[in-house]
């Protein structure tokens, strides 16, 4: 039963891991700042491979960074 909801949540995350690149890739913003967020992403992506629950808390953390406009700074 517990896999089922392992299961359940690694398709939760990888579809809003997705969707989440969409909304970078979709941003109007400098590429410094887009390539930060890339690598981000990047890293909740192989986060997940070793602890889901906590890739799904740090991917609902950089969703809610993105809504409410916090980005990181352009890399020079």
């Amino acid at each position: 039963m517990e896999h089922d909801g392992q299961l359940e949540l690694y398709a939760a995350v990888a579809v809003r891991l997705k969707e989440a690149h969409s909304n970078v890739r979709a941003l109007q913003v400098p590429e410094g700042v887009r390539m930060a967020l890339t690598r981000k992403l990047l890293v909740i992506t192989a986060a997940a491979k070793h602890d889901l629950a906590d890739a799904a808390r740090r991917l609902e953390r950089f969703n809610t960074d993105l809504v409410e406009g916090r980005l990181p700074e352009e890399d020079s």
